[in-house]
């Protein structure tokens, strides 16, 4: 029975116990979420505040809390506060679903990626840029792809009833290389002046955000829908024999985390396109200092990978203002060299 560690910088006791002993495991946690939750508005007001028009705290703050009109509000309320939370929405869906599929597969490797869902989606975005269809359609093909991917791959992997961890990540990576495939096809045929979209959507996009509020109900209802069954999530991350020796229905439990991790997934792919790096690297950096306790861990994941993606979405809109980036750019500059410090501070990955 294998109950050896897995994730990258998981240790028997987390940084926060170690410096603080005497801290009850409940205040630790209100603590560590109550700051993550105080680094979500500062990342908020950062992104109200910054773009191609520099707008002053005072000014950010007296928008909302004085009901001050205006251009300087007109560009907050219609502009920067739909991308701001089209993002936060985003980097929350893709963190928490990163998080669940790592304790689904026991691999610090999972992403939200892995199991095919993005290429699905991608497939159904770019058809939709391809006809010519609205954002709106796009963002439906989008979602269509990935809903049609995640059924693929769970109809693949369930076969006659013995899905293993291993057939499951096996059939999405297949069926991740066939959507990738499809993609290459479907770019080297486009004509040319929708390639810069079709690229820009690959690359992760926030400029259109649509349907935001409904991406934030999405990742609310997911949380308080797995959040109840944290203790049984910690328990199947030591392994499926552990979970059901101590009463843990394993079966229903790992259909659930497929659907809510594939639906959470669905969700932030069809807002903004494949933005890398942030289900991955953000809950390890979230196990560095709160452990591997699912009831910090995904609302601590959802939090910091909302704030991170809206760090980097103002950056990639203001570095070259008036001209933006794709996010996706971004994350992947941040996400390389923060997983590699975090390999590099894990001692039992070196054999």
């Amino acid at each position: 029975m294998d109950t050896t560690p897995w994730d990258l910088t998981r240790s028997p006791d987390s940084a926060i116990r170690r410096n603080n002993p005497a801290i009850p495991a409940r205040r630790r946690a209100l603590i560590i979420l109550g700051a993550l939750s105080v680094l979500a508005l500062a990342s908020f007001v950062f992104a109200l505040g910054i773009g191609s028009i520099n707008i002053p705290l005072a000014d950010v703050v007296s928008v909302f809390w004085d009901g001050k009109t205006g251009t300087t509000a007109e560009v907050i309320r219609s502009l920067r506060l739909p991308r701001a939370l089209a993002g936060f929405a985003c980097g929350g869906l893709l963190a928490l679903a990163g998080a669940l599929l790592q304790v689904l597969l026991r691999n610090p490797l999972a992403d939200p990626y892995i199991l095919g869902i993005s290429g699905g989606a991608s497939i159904g975005a770019l058809l939709g840029i391809l006809s010519g269809f609205t954002a709106i359609s796009v963002n439906g093909g989008a979602f269509l792809g990935a809903f049609g991917a995640m059924l693929l791959v769970f109809g693949l992997a369930h076969g006659d009833g013995s899905w293993t961890r291993t057939r499951l990540l096996l059939t999405g990576v297949i069926v991740a290389a066939g959507c990738g495939a499809g993609v290459a096809l479907m770019l080297s045929i486009a004509p040319d002046h929708k390639l810069r979209g079709m690229l820009f959507w690959l690359m992760g996009d926030l400029s259109q955000p649509n349907a935001p509020y409904l991406a934030l109900t999405v990742l609310a209802a997911t949380l308080l829908t797995i959040l109840p069954f944290a203790r049984e999530l910690n328990l199947l991350s030591r392994g499926d024999a552990v979970a059901q020796m101590l009463g843990v229905q394993v079966r229903p439990l790992r259909y659930g985390v497929y659907f809510a991790a594939s639906l959470t997934t669905a969700t932030a792919v069809t807002l903004a396109g494949s933005i890398g790096f942030v289900g991955l690297i953000v809950p390890h950096l979230v196990r560095f200092v709160t452990g591997n306790d699912q009831r910090v861990l995904l609302p601590a994941s959802a939090l910091v990978g909302g704030s991170l993606l809206l760090v980097a979405d103002t950056l990639a809109r203001a570095l070259v203002a008036p001209r933006q980036l794709p996010v996706g750019i971004l994350t992947a500059l941040i996400g390389v060299p923060v997983f590699l410090f975090l390999l590099a501070r894990n001692p039992q990955i070196r054999h």
